[in-house]
């Protein structure tokens, strides 16, 4: 079983059965090779002394939650603060923007592109939705940073959201340079260490009602001290009658901290799930904000969107849309997206997309930018590499040296011919040995070049063979930091150097979910200065999509056979 940061886990006794009572539940809090660190809501008291095991477990209070959200909507929401935005959302209502003109705004980061400051402006002037699509590279966080700053201008108060804890924080982070009022809720063991000041729980240590809270906490304790010393009964019943005084007092000092501090703050910050709080039960929102839209299932997205009366959704539906576990579910519509959906309702009307990329060479956004990003996306402009970003190379960086491994910026190293195919692992995934160290040993002449390990990243589809590239990873202390992970576990993430390895290597030409776009476009993207794909071509070509991929790395970078690896 593979456990991820954030995941619920439950402690149990290493020989119970597995529908036996738990010792106690918690938040994976810290991965490392060796070691899990889990933060515990409880600590358990009894059975530490024996072996344990961890077992991950389904966040009920999510699917309850998006259950809520379900009933609320199909109940219908007439009176509610989104009563007239969900007949916008369903394609009931058309939406409406304010006049042309109408609506300025001044830039509080003045380094914004132009496509930039006109997705803000359509933002502002939206009356009920709006959609900004942000490809890879092109700022869309920067952007949806800029539209907060906007509206708290304005006056109003906002909800913003994202399927992600990571996500949240990282706007959270860059909120946190502006004197905005806002505070995040969420578990503390699940929020970055560098956003925990703004955490509704810190926020409301610091008010007034949490101090009169512990204030009496310690009145309650001196009182059960005087109790355990008490004999006589008259005197214990007025004890035992004071503390549920007190007891009762506190409890609503506390809940009043809590609703000081989501009163007084302009921003309130959380996951989609965290939206559905109860802490939020009474809170309306001028605005609500989603960012990765494209990634959150659209019942998810609905918990947050009945807070409110305007939405704006960020995302990009041509990247990772939302893991659907069920065939039947994904196949009913389940993994359709509000955002594509919203889309591919209302398109340009209601839509802007950012059209300047700052992370990628132009060679590896070219493709991108062709194969996804067409003019059938965009019918006025294509993408554009900045130009601090368009001709950067590997070589550029400090102390990296020019060579035949970090001269290319797209390279492709075929395995064709080099009796590399394909195996099965216990669990049905697939793996690839000989591409795996074709991946490692390309990773090492990167560093041998002066490239830092932890500018290196090694994706692949498959998570066989990502267990089977930190295996040989493990082998060499120089690759400790060069970063291995699924496609998924890139997403919104980058790397001065990409190492692809496809896998797929068979006589039947089959290619599995290589041919998924939009994980390509996500594995691809994550590149900064040079991406190198590893391949069986032949196999891979037997899809058209990977075909046009193989052809655009031979046209435009460089072509070595595996065969140049071997024995290293």
């Amino acid at each position: 079983m593979q456990f991820g940061t954030h995941d619920v886990v439950v402690l149990k006794p290493n020989k119970a059965d597995l529908g036996s009572p738990a010792l106690g539940q918690g938040v994976v809090y810290r991965l490392k090779d060796s070691s899990i660190t889990v933060a515990f809501d409880d600590v358990p008291e009894d059975g530490l002394n024996n072996p344990l095991r961890l077992e991950k477990v389904a966040n009920e209070v999510t699917y309850r939650r998006m259950k809520d959200a379900l009933i609320q909507l199909s109940k219908g929401v007439l009176k509610g603060p989104a009563s007239d935005l969900v007949p916008v959302l369903f394609g009931e209502r058309q939406p409406t923007v304010s006049k042309k003109g109408t609506v300025t705004f001044t830039p509080f980061n003045k380094n914004l592109d132009h496509s930039q400051r006109d997705a803000i402006l359509k933002a502002l002037s939206s009356k009920d939705v709006f959609l900004l699509h942000g490809p890879p590279g092109t700022g869309k966080t920067t952007t949806v940073v800029e539209i907060v700053l906007q509206e708290v201008k304005r006056g109003s108060k906002i909800l913003a959201c994202a399927a992600s804890n990571i996500a949240v924080d990282n706007i959270v982070e860059r909120l946190a340079t502006h004197r905005v009022k806002m505070v995040r809720l969420g578990h503390p063991a699940r929020l970055l260490p560098q956003v925990l000041d703004s955490a509704l729980d810190a926020k409301v240590l610091r008010g007034d009602n949490s101090s009169l809270a512990n204030d009496i906490r310690k009145e309650m304790k001196a009182l059960n001290g005087k109790l355990l010393k008490t004999k006589d009964r008259n005197t214990r019943r007025e004890i035992q009658k004071e503390l549920r005084t007190l007891s009762k007092e506190e409890r609503k000092r506390q809940q009043l901290a809590v609703t000081d501090v989501i009163k007084d703050a302009d921003v309130i910050l959380t996951t989609l799930t965290g939206a559905f709080s109860r802490k939020l039960d009474n809170t309306t929102f001028d605005l609500i904000i989603i960012d990765e839209a494209a990634q959150a299932l659209e019942i998810a997205c609905w918990m947050a969107l009945l807070k409110g009366s305007r939405c704006i959704l960020a995302g990009d539906h041509l990247q990772l849309p939302p893991t659907i576990q069920s065939v039947e579910a994904e196949r009913k519509g389940l993994g359709r997206t509000l955002f594509e959906r919203l889309a591919d309702l209302y398109g340009d009307e209601v839509m802007s997309m950012l059209t300047v990329q700052y992370r990628m060479h132009e060679l590896i956004m070219n493709w991108s930018s062709k194969e996804l990003y067409s003019s059938k996306v965009l019918r006025f402009e294509r993408i554009k590499a900045h130009s601090s970003v368009a001709t950067h190379m590997l070589f550029d960086l400090e102390n990296v040296k020019k060579s035949t491994s970090t001269e290319p910026t797209l390279l492709l190293i075929d395995t064709t011919g080099c009796d590399m195919e394909e195996k099965k692992d216990a669990e049905e995934s697939t793996l690839n040995e000989g591409e795996a160290e074709v991946a490692i040993s390309h990773a090492k002449r990167l560093i041998h070049a002066g490239v830092h390990a932890s500018d290196i990243g090694i994706i692949t589809p498959y998570a066989a063979q990502v267990v089977l590239l930190k295996m040989l990873k493990s082998n060499e202390d120089k690759l400790k930091n060069v970063e291995i992970s699924t496609v998924d576990g890139f997403q919104g993430r980058e790397k001065e150097a990409i190492i692809i390895s496809m896998v797929r290597s068979n006589s039947k030409k089959e290619v599995g979910f290589l041919s998924d776009r939009r994980r390509m476009n996500v594995a691809v993207t994550r590149a900064r200065r040079q991406c190198c794909l590893v391949c069986d071509t032949e196999t891979v070509s037997s899809d058209g999509f990977l075909k046009r991929l193989v052809e655009y790395f031979e046209e435009h970078g460089e072509y070595l056979s595996a065969s140049e690896y071997c024995n290293e």
